[in-house]
């Protein structure tokens, strides 16, 4: 998993395209279990930000429109709309893009473009508030890392791919969210 990180990182400081010639099923799940391990490492170390930002009342996570969204939903309909329709969108729209772009350049502002759109997208699950304005860098923060790492995997294996690593992290945060109702 550590090469994993490294490679990730290595890969978001300077993203290029290029498939991972690597075509073995079992090689790709291993690499997809490792970033959805390290998409909730990166959610887990972020989250004490937000009860730092709860505590000193400078945003109102009991009014997150997500909540507001699902009150009428049940379980399942959360799992199905949250881990298959959500990330099928989204990755369509933020993630599919990229690889048209081909010479290193412009691949590389259109990864950061894209991902920078992605997390910025997800303050609307906000009420806006100039807080919430302000501090918006630190609030679509694990939007915009976990967008890096399925950028990653997008380029590397395909959009199924970052559809499912999307998917999986969405449906492990609802299920994690509703045990610990």
């Amino acid at each position: 998993m550590k090469e994993t990180f490294n490679n990730v990182i290595t890969y978001l400081k300077n993203p290029v395209p290029g498939i991972d010639p690597n075509k073995n099923t079992g090689y790709r799940i291993k690499i997809l279990f490792h970033l959805f391990i390290i998409s909730i490492i990166t959610s887990i170390i972020i989250t004490p930000i937000f009860s730092v930002l709860q505590e000193l009342q400078l945003v109102d996570f009991e009014t997150h429109k997500l909540e507001e969204m699902f009150k009428d939903m049940s379980f399942i309909q959360i799992l199905l709309l949250g881990s298959i329709l959500t990330p099928i969108l989204e990755e369509t729209l933020f993630r599919a893009p990229i690889t048209i772009f081909v010479k290193p350049k412009s691949f590389k502002y259109a990864f950061y473009i894209f991902t920078l759109i992605f997390g910025f997208v997800h303050i609307t699950n906000f009420e806006i508030t100039t807080n919430v304005l302000l501090l918006s860098p630190i609030l679509i923060l694990p939007q915009l890392l976990v967008g890096g790492y399925f950028g990653y995997i997008r380029v590397k294996f395909g959009l199924l791919w970052a559809m499912l690593l999307h998917g999986s992290y969405n449906g492990f945060l609802f299920l994690m969210s509703f045990l610990f109702e």
